[in-house]
C-alpha cells in the first residue's frame, strides 16, 4: 500500500538521522530510583524537580479525592464536571499566586499544553485589532497557542529587549500580548521578566508568562518566577503547570478575574473537554501546602545545593555547559550520532538522562538535558558528574 510504504520511508529517514523516538517503559512511581523496562536505574530526566510526585502525603490525597470523587468527572467545567475540588483548587491557588497579581482568580486545566493554548486563542479570539509577540525559543503549545488564535504574530529573538521593544512600538494592534517561557525548558535560562513587564506596561500589552518549570521549585515561597523577580502588575498573565514540581498533573492561569471570565466564556480549550478527574485536584491541595511550607523551603535548598553541586564540579573542554542555575543542566554535544552514544553509554552504566535532538533544539545542538530534583542525593548527583567528565575525557566523535 503505497501510504504505508510513504510513512515507512519517512521513519526511515529519522532512523538514518538519529532522529527517530523511543519509549521506555517504568514500572515504579516516579522517582530517582526506578525500575526501566526490567532494569534498575538513576534517573535524571524527571521534570519532577521538588521530589514530590511519589510524596505520601499526595498519594494519600489522591486516594481520599477517589473516595470523595470517583474516578472522573463526566463532563466538562461548564456542563457538570466542575467539582467542588476543582473549586477549592482554584482558590487555593489564586490565593497562593494572587500577591502578584490584581484582582486575581485561577483557571484549572487538563494540562499545561491546554492551558497555553486557552490563554492566546481566548485572549486574541481572532480579533484583526490584536497582535502576539512570541519569544523565539518558546516552548511547543505557546508557538501553536498563537497559530491558533488567528492573529499576526511577530516572533522576536531570544531576549532580545531591544527587538521587541521596537516590534510593540510599530505595532497598530489595539490588543497586544507578549508570551514568553519563564525557565527555557531547553537551555535552563530565565526570561528577562522585570524588563518584558516594563516593556509591557509601557506599550499596553499583556504579558503571559508560561512558569512551568518555575512553579513550585522558584521563589522563596516556590510561587515562582513572579516571585523570583518579585513582579507584581494587572498586565500579568501567570500560566503555572501542577506535573511538574507540583508533582501530579494538569496546569491553571491565574490572572485578573476579567481575564478568567473571557476564558471561560472564549477559551474552546476549556470549554468543550471533560475536566480533569475531581481527584486529581483534591491531591493538588495536598501538593501545594507542600510547597508553601516548611517542607518545600527545604526541598528548594537542597535542589539550589545540588545545581551548585552540579554547575562546581562539571569540568568541560569539547562539550559545553549552558550557564543555568535552574534544576534543568544542559550539556551541548552537537551531533545527533554522538549525542545519542553518549546518552547510551549512560544508560549502560545505569544513569538515564533525556537526549534532546532537534527539532526540538537548533541543528548541532543535541544535547543531554540534565534534570536534578530534590528526590536526588549529592551522592548521586557526584555519580552524574563523574560519569559525564570521563565520558568527555576518554569518548571519540564519530
Amino acid at each position: 500500500m503505497e501510504l504505508i510504504t510513504r510513512l515507512k520511508q519517512h521513519l526511515q529517514g529519522l532512523e538514518e538521522r538519529s532522529l527517530i523516538r523511543r519509549r521506555r517503559t517504568v514500572e515504579t512511581p516516579c522517582a530517582p530510583r526506578l525500575t526501566v523496562d526490567g532494569r534498575e536505574m538513576l534517573a535524571f530526566c524527571s521534570n519532577d524537580y521538588l521530589g514530590l510526585a511519589a510524596h505520601p502525603a499526595i498519594i494519600k490525597a489522591l486516594q481520599e479525592g477517589a473516595d470523595l470523587y470517583g474516578a472522573g468527572s463526566g463532563a466538562s467545567h461548564l456542563i457538570s464536571g466542575h467539582s467542588r475540588a476543582h473549586a477549592q483548587l482554584e482558590e487555593r491557588l489564586a490565593s497562593f499566586v494572587g500577591s502578584n497579581l490584581e484582582h486575581a482568580r485561577a483557571l484549572y486545566f487538563c494540562t499545561g499544553y491546554m492551558a497555553n493554548l486557552a490563554v492566546l486563542t481566548g485572549l486574541a479570539a481572532g480579533d484583526a485589532d490584536t497582535e502576539i509577540f512570541s519569544e523565539a525559543l518558546n516552548h511547543a503549545s505557546l508557538i501553536d497557542g498563537t497559530r491558533l488564535s488567528r492573529v499576526k504574530t511577530r516572533v522576536y529573538p531570544h531576549a532580545d529587549l531591544a527587538a521587541l521593544a521596537a516590534l510593540l512600538a510599530e505595532s497598530k494592534a489595539k490588543t497586544r500580548i507578549v508570551v514568553t517561557d519563564s525557565v527555557f525548558s531547553m537551555d535552563g535560562d530565565l526570561a528577562p521578566l522585570p524588563a518584558l513587564l516594563a516593556l509591557c506596561e509601557q506599550y499596553g500589552a499583556w504579558l503571559v508568562v508560561d512558569d512551568a518549570h518555575g512553579f513550585g521549585a522558584l521563589g522563596e515561597h516556590g510561587r515562582g518566577a513572579l516571585e523570583h523577580f518579585e513582579l507584581h502588575s494587572p498586565y500579568l498573565v501567570y500560566v503555572g503547570t501542577l506535573g511538574k514540581s507540583a508533582g501530579v498533573g494538569g496546569a491553571f492561569v491565574a490572572a485578573h478575574e476579567a481575564v478568567i471570565e473571557t476564558l471561560i466564556q472564549k477559551a474552546r480549550p476549556y470549554i468543550f473537554t471533560t475536566a480533569a478527574p475531581p481527584a486529581l485536584a483534591h491531591a493538588l491541595l495536598a501538593s501545594v501546602d507542600i510547597i508553601a511550607g516548611e517542607e518545600g523551603a527545604q526541598r528548594r535548598a537542597h535542589l539550589a545545593a545540588l545545581v551548585a553541586q552540579w554547575n562546581e564540579g562539571l569540568q568541560l573542554q569539547r562539550w559545553q555547559a549552558l550557564p543555568s542555575q535552574t534544576a534543568i543542566q544542559p550539556v551541548i554535544i552537537g551531533e545527533n550520532a554522538e549525542m545519542m552514544g553518549i546518552a547510551a553509554s549512560l544508560y549502560q552504566q545505569g544513569l538515564w538522562v533525556g537526549a534532546i535532538r532537534p527539532p526540538t533544539v537548533p541543528l548541532g545542538t543535541a544535547r543531554l538535558r540534565v534534570t536534578l530534583s530534590a528526590g536526588h542525593t549529592a551522592q548521586e548527583v557526584a555519580q552524574l558528574i563523574n560519569a559525564v567528565n570521563t565520558l568527555e575525557r576518554t569518548r571519540h566523535e564519530p
